[in-house]
Parts: structure tokens; sequence; C-alpha cells
């Protein structure tokens, strides 16, 4: 499976969890039996972590959500934005850029127009205050690491 493909199986599985409230073991074995949704350990690696940090993704969503509180988000765009917080997080292998690329696709393809504007906005705010957050801890830890080089050469 492509990366793609995992992301959008891990995206229909977390949308089901939203919607229906199924334990995720159950939503697991419906889609093997159904057979439309692939789930494999990519797959379930992505929707695990996904559901494992969802109190904290969902906080983040409604930090940055500045027009619609998270119970008032679409259970679609909702599903979105945790599958590309997740990734700009914790997945190394997923820059952010293209996890909120990959996001926008899947909100062409599932949502309306609005729906992709909505959830651009929120992961565009995000990414600006993640990076600056990053830049912030590393010239952190280069100062730190120059104030520990002087004082081990005047020591």
């Amino acid at each position: 499976m492509t990366r793609r493909e995992v992301r959008d199986c891990a995206f229909k599985l977390i949308f089901e969890q939203l919607l229906r409230g199924d334990d995720i073991e159950e939503l697991y074995d419906i889609a093997n039996e159904v057979d439309e949704i692939t789930v494999d350990d990519q797959v379930r690696a992505l929707t695990d972590g996904v559901l494992e940090h969802s109190a904290e993704l969902d906080e983040i969503i409604a930090k940055y959500s500045k027009s619609r509180a998270v119970s008032r988000i679409s259970k679609l765009n909702h599903a979105i934005l945790r599958v590309a917080l997740y990734e700009s997080i914790y997945d190394d292998n997923t820059p952010m850029n293209a996890a909120i690329s990959e996001a926008i696709k899947l909100s062409q393809i599932y949502t309306y127009q609005e729906d992709t504007s909505f959830i651009n906005g929120v992961l565009g705010a995000f990414s600006r205050d993640f990076s600056g957050a990053k830049e912030t801890e590393q010239v952190s830890a280069e100062n730190d690491s120059e104030q520990k080089q002087e004082a081990t050469e005047n020591a």
C-alpha cells in the first residue's frame, strides 16, 4: 500500500469511530469482513496513534479553529484534522507540509470546498505556530550549548 492509501484507510476508520463510537477493534473486524477498507499493520499503527492522542489533537483543533467549536466540526473534517495533526507531530517520516497537503487532498475528495478552506486555515495556523516554537527551541538549545562551552573554557 502507498502512504496515501494507508492514510485514506486510517481516515475512514477514524471517521467511522467518530460517527459510530464503536470500539476500534470492532471496526477493524467489520472492515475486514466487508473488504472495503484494508486494515494492515500500517493502517492500524496510524489509526491507533491518532486515537491514542485524540484528546491532545482535539485540544489543538479547538485552539486553532476560530470559527467553530470542536463539537460543531463535521465528523469528516474532524477525522481529516486529527490525521494531519497526528502525522505532523508524531510521524517523523511525514513532513508537516506533506501532512497538510495530504489533508487538503482528502478534504477535496470527501468534503465541500468551504470545508477544504477551513481545514487549510486550521492546519496553516497550527503550522506557523509549531514551526515558530521549533525555531525557538532550536535557538534556546544552541544558546545553552554555547553557554556550557564557554563555562567549560572559563573553568
